[in-house]
């Protein structure tokens, strides 16, 4: 029997790329709307969109356009040396978008969130407070991989091989105002949060919560970073997740669905940060290219549309009340805004993930028992009830 070209292109992956992903047996080719398919020509329907990126979907139009007349001038990389106006555009957007006065950027969400750690850093340098230097973060966060963001990562699978890491680091308890007071102090450089924790679990800060972190961060001049590069840009049916909650941050960070898959991420600043940086202070070879923003600034523009927007809050509760219907008592809870719904299991969700597969279905976990649902904000009602459905008969199956 002749091998399949699955089976071959699996070999040379395991022959050449370093092992730090634990794959599935299929290779993705291509995609359509909310549909991704195999070399086999299997179709997936995705709740997973590249870990929330691929905001509008597979084979969007508007995405080939905007790669189309990114790709006009000739020109793909410039490097920061020079002016290009698709940047200069994307920034004008964002900015007008939001809290924002300057924007920075980068090529993804880690990047970002280094860069967000240096802005804070000089800017109490700038102060004449070098020694200000603590950085606090909170339970169950996710900041990124390398070292800085890591150093604000507390998961010790994550951190124990590569220690020593950024010192100064304090982690307090997520949404509790008792231990972000005991943690914030005159020593706090920032404070950085996820409005919403992704990988931690699906978790929402509280308004009270947020809003303490707000004025224990002017009470003792930090610098309060929001980290939205999962939540943030439609993903919660607003355009920015910390909106709700009525607090502005001094930096926010965004990456992940802004250029639709291509990599990008951004440092978005009040002035008072900006006016601390001068050229020098930080960089980025290949940060806010032409092409890429061509198509994060066609991205922003349909994703912050107050009918695209309402779209994902509709949808996102209609797959929060179905999710709720399914009678399983597996299932602990279901949480979340929008298109962002964390199902918490009161099992491992590991073989509920690899069942998805053999369903034909694309799942992502949120620790080891959580089900994240993250998918193109594309979905439809049709959509979410295909997954219920799936869902249920796995979670049959599983229950004997």
């Amino acid at each position: 029997m002749p091998i399949a070209v699955h089976e071959t292109l699996i070999e040379k992956e395991r022959q050449y790329v370093m092992h730090t992903y634990a794959r599935p047996d299929f290779v993705l080719a291509r995609g359509e709307g909310m549909t991704l398919y195999d070399t086999d020509n299997r179709p997936y329907a995705d709740w997973v969109a590249g870990i929330a990126v691929n905001a509008l979907g597979y084979n969007d139009a508007g995405i080939r356009q905007a790669i189309s007349s990114g790709l006009e001038s000739g020109i793909i990389h410039l490097s920061n040396l020079y002016h290009n106006e698709p940047m200069i555009r994307l920034a004008e957007a964002l900015v007008s978008l939001s809290f924002a006065d300057r924007v920075f950027f980068a090529n993804t969400g880690t990047e970002a969130n280094e860069g967000a750690i240096k802005f804070a850093r000089r800017a109490a340098y700038n102060a004449g407070k070098p020694a200000k230097t603590g950085l606090v973060t909170f339970s169950h966060a996710f900041h990124g991989r390398t070292m800085g963001s890591l150093s604000l990562t507390p998961k010790e699978k994550y951190q124990q091989p590569f220690r020593p890491l950024l010192p100064d680091v304090t982690v307090a308890e997520y949404n509790d105002i008792e231990s972000a007071r005991a943690a914030i102090n005159d020593n706090t450089c920032a404070v950085i949060v996820e409005p919403i924790q992704g990988e931690g679990g699906v978790h929402m800060a509280t308004p009270a919560f947020l809003h303490e972190l707000r004025r224990l961060c002017d009470e003792h001049q930090a610098v309060l970073i929001f980290d939205e590069i999962q939540c943030g840009v439609g993903r919660t049916g607003e355009l920015w997740a910390h909106t709700a909650s009525g607090v502005t941050p001094d930096i926010m960070t965004v990456a992940k669905p802004l250029a639709a898959g291509l990599p990008i991420g951004a440092v978005l600043v009040k002035q008072w940060i900006a006016d601390h940086i001068s050229p020098g202070d930080h960089g980025t070879t290949f940060g806010g290219g032409p092409l890429v923003t061509t198509v994060a600034r066609h991205v922003i523009e349909r994703v912050s549309q107050p009918a695209f927007l309402a779209h994902v809050r509709e949808v996102g509760q209609y797959l929060q009340d179905r999710l709720c219907e399914i009678n399983s008592p597996l299932i602990a809870e279901v949480r979340g805004r929008g298109l962002m719904v964390g199902v918490e299991m009161r099992v491992d969700v590991a073989p509920v993930v690899k069942k998805g597969y053999q369903h034909g279905l694309l799942l992502v976990n949120a620790g080891t028992s959580v089900i994240r649902l993250v998918p193109p904000l594309i979905a439809r009602k049709a959509d979410v009830d295909h997954l219920v459905e799936t869902l249920t008969t796995i979670l049959e199956e599983m229950n004997g």
